[in-house]
């Protein structure tokens, strides 16, 4: 089938920016939020830390739609099946709809269960269980905003979604301070003062996000449209965003399972491994922001058949990512030693986190090389050798060599970076095989099949 005629795209600048700072939006929300909980005293602090983890991992069940929505929209938009677009993205909506009620209704009803599960200190339970359950509202908002905003970025409207984000972050900061803290008339609520702050918040997000949607999409959505379940429309996006999911899950648990190794090494250590993973957070936005920012193009891509030019843009955006990568964690592995002491005066500490953070270098490298391609190769339809081989890495050297390196051969937390960096490497290089050698391509093909008018 020829290719339709290229068309005019942005910059892969002009996508990436706005991506930048929502990243780096929402990375700061969450240490805002810390800070506000350790105000209140360290007890709130921990409720704080591992409800929020629970609430982060219970959202990896959007993932099964969210991975796909942007996918199949992009390849639709660049074949100019603007229906077909339309369509995905109205079943996002109702998707959205029944996976946040089960999120919500896991935190509401299983808060004490998740909590036990995690080992969360007894002393922790009495505000950690209320400030779970008080967050799954939001929960159930966030899955509308992450599918309508994950629309409005494959539409190629990252500037939109950015402002949605600065007014949801902005009236939830503002909100938090006096339902938290007791302002005036105000009571004082504690955390379950920012739970309520962080629902309203996302109200206000959901209503921008349908005004956009009318305003720049031509997308109005109606009642039955929040509960409907489209068989044809969903199994196109669970074709991309179950092996999506798979992947994130796989990566969490072997996450997990070095933290363990971490973990018996002694407070000590994880406070240092602490140190080093809140610094270390701040750099890898500008890998996720080029990858998300390069699935989007790819996507349109696709959509249009341009194939080669899908293959240049991968090739030179890779290189770009790896120079800034490089650029940014060689200069904060350089400025290690004074940024770790915003948290910690001991010189021990110090000391070990700043080898840490050079070592930090080799592993965002090798995180670029992952991000960077394997949201390319998910962007053409090719998903399901990316989970194989990534989980296989993940499993072996990720998790089992964080034990081996660390536990077992003694050499502490230089063990465990280590094994990160070999992790992301090994899965890096494999996936840069297979794009360099289009192994794709026959997926690419498939999709823009697929895309041909009444089918």
């Amino acid at each position: 089938m020829p290719a339709t005629p290229p068309t005019a795209r942005p910059h892969i600048f002009t996508l990436a920016w706005p991506l930048l700072v929502e990243l780096v939006l929402s990375v700061a929300i969450g240490v805002v939020g810390t800070a506000l909980a350790s105000h209140i005293s360290d007890i709130a602090g921990a409720a704080f830390a591992i409800a929020s983890q629970i609430s982060v991992t219970l959202f990896l069940l959007f993932r099964i739609i969210g991975s796909g929505i942007g996918v199949v929209i992009t390849q639709s938009l660049g074949a100019g099946r603007h229906d077909r677009a339309n369509r995905v993205a109205l079943a996002a909506v109702g998707a959205s709809t029944w996976i946040g009620a089960l999120t919500a209704l896991a935190a509401l009803a299983g808060a004490h269960g998740l909590l036990d599960l995690l080992r969360t200190p007894a002393d922790v339970m009495p505000m950690a269980v209320p400030f779970l359950q008080a967050l799954a509202p939001a929960m159930l908002f966030d899955a509308w905003n992450a599918s309508m905003a994950a629309v409005m970025r494959a539409h190629l409207r990252t500037r939109d979604t950015l402002l949605v984000l600065v007014a949801m972050h902005g009236s939830h900061l503002l909100l938090a301070l006096p339902l938290m803290q007791g302002w005036g008339p105000l009571p004082e609520l504690g955390l379950p003062g920012f739970a309520l702050a962080l629902a309203v918040s996302r109200a206000l997000g959901l209503a921008l996000h349908l005004l956009l949607w009318r305003r720049h999409l031509g997308i109005v959505t109606t009642a039955r449209d929040w509960w409907h379940l489209p068989r044809q429309e969903l199994a196109e996006v669970l074709h991309i965003g179950v092996p999506a999911a798979a992947e994130n899950i796989a990566w969490r648990l072997s996450f997990m399972a070095s933290m363990a190794a971490a973990g018996t090494l002694g407070a000590h250590a994880l406070a240092t491994h602490a140190y080093a993973q809140q610094i270390g957070s701040m750099i890898i936005v500008f890998s996720l922001a080029t990858a998300f920012a390069v699935e989007i193009m790819v996507g349109h891509m696709v959509g249009a058949g341009e194939l080669a030019a899908a293959h240049r843009l991968v090739r030179v955006s890779l290189g770009r990512a790896l120079v800034i990568s490089g650029v940014i964690s060689s200069g904060v592995a350089l400025a290690g030693p004074w940024l770790l002491r915003w948290f910690t005066a001991d010189p021990s500490i110090i000391a070990e986190g700043a080898v840490l953070l050079w070592l930090g270098v080799l592993v965002e490298l090798g995180r670029t090389f992952n991000l960077v391609v394997i949201n390319a190769l998910r962007a053409t339809g090719d998903v399901r050798f990316p989970v194989l081989a990534g989980a296989a890495s993940m499993l072996i050297v990720l998790a089992g060599g964080s034990w081996v390196l660390a536990i077992h051969l003694g050499w502490g937390l230089k063990g465990l970076y280590i094994a990160f960096a070999a992790d992301e490497w090994i899965r890096g290089l494999i996936m840069w095989r297979r794009w360099s050698v289009q192994a794709w391509v026959p997926h690419a093909r498939a999709a823009r099949r697929r895309l041909r008018p009444g089918r």
